[in-house]
């Protein structure tokens, strides 16, 4: 139904067709036939098949079905087992990660109270809240949830809207007329679906339902946004493709190379499915996942819960962070900051302690059993302000002196009691907005005025505070427009929310970083510009958009391509932050959107990295996002940056790592090929196997742990664009590192083989003279391969600097897995029942002392190369 909830009551309550006594039992029936249930809607589930289905023909994990299946065919059930394993447990990974949306939107009907309390045919009484229709009447109590947006008729109310706007603090709902421009959460007289009364009692007017309410489209933008894959996703998936067609094309152009040098069939075609399982790194989606999920444990220690593997990744290439400013920038705790008397101005002494004392009696905070203070932030504030400046005030006894209590009021801005003084004398307190209290004050106030602009233009929420005494025996005022009128100005405080000490440096290693920070906000612009300014954000340059929800895309493309600018978006609704985070995609920015409340939820879901807050955020905003800080803590967000971009350097590591042993693997299938069988294979399929799945998978895995590289926070974040595998790491791979392992490992090969009398041509098969030989050349080039990875580990441990500068026994995992893969090696090649199985022989010592030595020559080769970059970067300097 499209009416104005604000238009004056008497209209709204025409057009929806209802009245004091509610509706009728019918017309409440045929209005549910025509605008549904009020309930959240969710879309229908894609079957749990389907979405399996759609993870298990992933490209590489194709690849891994072609592995597994070779691994079955090669009678090794356990290798085969254990690839398919990894299939479905990654495919897990994957359908968690798509059903986040729907999670978040089933966490929002959690929202909706089941029952409500309504007038129908002018008797009270208990419905389903799922049967509420726009113009029922319902009845609000304290400590019920409102089930429907709602627009007050009568009475009044505390709500808490945290939900809705992420601020802790109740807001009173009055019966009465609106704010002239003020947005919709903001509105005094209206209540929303999902939002709790936490005190006083009214009747409502219920003009939204269902989809319609607040809550509602809430959910439906959720929906709506969709999670886009990452960018290790995209580069993963395409470097699968791009591994399969190399490796499909070698092995169909070899398998008719064979046949044409007069190779037999089943010589060729085990030629191709060599070739085949050589070029597929078996390894790499496995240890990806692990490293990731390595990546996860560590940064819930450090106090950021990652929901979804690849967000790790994710953040390493972040360039942007929005950022909400209270609780997160801020400690979210109110300190009486400063002071302005009309006499003294911001002098401190006895007229502080007695306008601070004073404002802390016109309040409702209360001191629970275990000696917390609990209530409004402000009002908080003002009490402890009060202790602080020596001027304590005892809660009990001003209750006891209180007489009247005129609670704040949104449209006044105004709060008042009256007070007795315990003489007998009473006494008229008045606090709320400067302009507001100015207005009442009988004395000059230009001066007030500008001191109350000062006091803003440093962040603070000012208050004014007023007095009146009443003449001795006066009775006490029948209403507030007796009470607050020729008042006295005692003066100001000035109440700010500090910055938490350690979000400057944290803002400053952003920058450093090349990361811009803006603050997306429901608070005042110049509150949140001066937090800005104080933690560092907005250096050089800080624009403040005081009220966002009127900025327009073009504006907004303007304002974030704007050079060494960073922004306040002020007065934000649920569609800036969604806004601003498509905005930011649209030129291709990868962005981090912190959030709290259930407002939040569409931004986070839309948000390459959504930040939602463990300690005060609401239940939706945590399912909606990808990662949850269980410290509320900006800081927190720099620190998985920082493991971000460490954990993709370690992907890369073990990329160059996996990568570095094809050619060692290609190169032997090569010359028995290029030789036509005159050199017989110096590898098995199944000792590629082997390495592939056996002796490389730790020690990769050890390389996703290293720590980071000097100078990770000090580089610009790496382009979206940019591959996880570049040219420079498949020359380092394949044409340093492989090149080297693939000639030591064939000078083992033919050592053996020539000191057993070979020539080529000669017959190494079964029964021959020379297969022992032939069986030991090809245990060679296997543990030959085994030691050369060695020597690549250690070089891939660092990118450019030497090994000495990280320390050689740094990563004592990576010196693990090496101890591993010797074990595992020396059990394949001297336990005779695997010996059969996988074609090995024991090793004589002078051939252990030969490939014993290769890790040296492997390692050495990449550290002279690296070297010369290193003095080739500083030449250029």
């Amino acid at each position: 139904m499209a009416l104005d909830p604000l238009e004056p009551l008497p209209l709204l309550r025409r057009e929806l067709g209802t009245g004091e006594r509610g509706l009728s039992a019918r017309e409440a029936a045929r209005r549910l036939a025509v605008y549904g249930p009020n309930e959240v809607h969710s879309k229908a589930r894609t079957s749990l098949g389907r979405e399996l289905v759609r993870q298990l023909i992933h490209p590489l994990a194709l690849l891994l079905w072609a592995a597994g299946t070779l691994a079955f065919v090669a009678q090794i059930g356990v290798l085969g087992w254990a690839i398919v394993a990894v299939i479905l447990v990654n495919a897990a990974f994957a359908v968690l990660q798509e059903r986040q949306a729907q999670a978040a939107v089933e966490t929002l009907a959690r929202y909706l109270p089941t029952h409500a309390v309504v007038i129908r045919d002018g008797r009270r009484q208990t419905v389903e809240a799922r049967d509420l229709v726009p113009g029922d009447l319902v009845v609000l109590d304290e400590g019920e949830r409102i089930p429907a947006d709602a627009r007050l008729t009568e009475g009044g109310i505390e709500a808490d809207l945290s939900m809705l706007t992420g601020e802790s603090a109740p807001a009173e709902r009055l019966a009465g007329p609106g704010l002239v421009g003020a947005p919709l959460l903001q509105e005094p007289n209206l209540v929303f679906s999902g939002t709790t009364c936490t005190g006083g009692q009214a009747q409502a007017v219920v003009f939204a339902t269902g989809a319609h309410t607040e809550i509602g489209r809430i959910a439906a933008l959720s929906q709506r946004t969709r999670r886009d894959p990452s960018p290790l996703e995209r580069q993963v998936k395409r470097v699968a493709w791009l591994i399969a067609a190399v490796a499909v094309a070698m092995g169909a152009v070899f398998l008719v190379i064979g046949v044409a040098v007069g190779l037999p069939l089943t010589d060729s075609l085990m030629f191709a499915i060599g070739l085949l399982v050589a070029n597929v790194p078996e390894g790499l989606l496995p240890t990806i996942t692990l490293a990731l999920a390595v990546g996860v444990r560590v940064l819930a220690r450090q106090g950021a819960v990652i929901k979804r593997l690849s967000a790790v990744e994710t953040l390493g290439s972040t360039n942007v962070i929005c950022t909400d400013k209270t609780g997160t920038l801020t400690q979210n705790r109110m300190r009486l900051q400063a002071t302005w008397t009309p006499s003294h101005g911001s002098e401190d002494g006895l007229w502080t302690g007695e306008l601070v004392r004073t404002s802390a009696l016109c309040t409702t905070v209360v001191r629970e059993d275990d000696g917390e203070l609990h209530g409004d932030p402000t009002e908080i504030a003002l009490v402890e302000g009060a202790a602080a400046h020596a001027a304590p005030v005892d809660l009990a006894h001003r209750d006891a002196g209180c007489r009247v209590r005129f609670r704040f009021d949104p449209r006044l801005r105004l709060m008042s009691v009256v007070q007795d003084d315990g003489a007998n004398r009473l006494r008229v307190i008045v606090k709320g907005a400067p302009e507001a209290v100015l207005n009442h004050v009988a004395d000059s106030t230009a001066a007030a005025s500008e001191a109350a602009e000062q006091l803003a233009r440093f962040g603070m929420r000012v208050l004014a505070v007023a007095v009146r005494e009443l003449p001795p025996g006066a009775t006490r005022p029948a209403g507030r427009q007796d009470a607050e009128t020729e008042l006295r100005l005692l003066g100001l405080v000035g109440l700010y929310d500090p910055p938490r000490s350690e979000v400057a440096t944290a803002v400053r290693r952003c920058h450093e970083a090349g990361l811009r920070v803006h603050i997306v906000t429901g608070d005042n612009g110049a509150t949140a510009a001066a937090v800005a300014r104080e933690v560092g954000i907005g250096a050089p340059h800080l624009h403040v958009v005081a009220q966002s929800e009127s900025v327009n895309d073009h504006e907004l493309d303007h304002l974030l391509t704007r050079p060494d600018t960073e922004i306040v978006f002020a007065r934000s609704s649920p569609e800036t932050k969604l806004k601003v985070a498509d905005a930011l995609r649209a030129h291709k920015q990868i962005v981090a959107m912190t959030g709290d409340g259930v407002n939040d939820a569409p931004a986070l879901h839309r948000a390459h990295i959504g930040v939602a807050m463990g300690l005060s955020g609401t239940d939706v905003a945590r399912e909606a996002s990808t990662m949850v800080l269980t410290d509320d803590n900006f800081a927190t967000i720099v620190t998985a940056i920082e493991s971000g971009r460490r954990v993709y350097d370690n992907v890369r590591k073990f990329i160059v790592y996996i990568f570095a042993h094809a050619p060692a693997e290609v190169i032997p299938f090569l010359i028995f090929a290029l030789s036509a069988g005159t050199v017989p294979l110096p590898l098995t399929v199944l000792q590629i196997l082997a390495v592939d799945l056996g002796t490389e998978t730790l020690p990769a895995l050890a390389l996703g742990r290293e720590k980071a590289e000097p100078g990770v926070m000090s580089r610009p974040p790496r382009p979206s664009t940019q591959s996880v595998i570049s040219r420079d790491m498949l020359i380092r791979s394949w044409g340093y590192l492989g090149i080297v392992s693939a000639g030591l490992v064939m000078t083992a090969f033919f050592y053996v083989l020539w000191r057993a009398g070979w020539h080529p041509g000669d017959a190494t098969g079964p029964g021959s003279q020379l297969h022992h030989a032939y069986v030991t050349a090809t245990t060679a080039t296997f543990a030959g391969i085994v030691t050369c990875q060695i020597g690549t580990a250690f070089a891939a441990r660092t990118d450019h600097a030497a090994l000495r500068d990280i320390g050689f026994f740094t990563n004592p995992l990576l010196l693990a897995g090496i101890a591993f893969e010797l074990a595992f090696t020396a059990v394949l090649v001297y336990l005779p029942p695997l010996q059969g199985i996988f074609g090995t022989a024991a090793l004589p010592l002078d051939v252990v002392a030969l490939i014993a030595v290769f890790p040296v020559l492997v390692w050495g080769t990449d550290e002279l190369r690296r070297r010369g970059r290193r003095t080739r970067a500083h030449t250029l300097r």
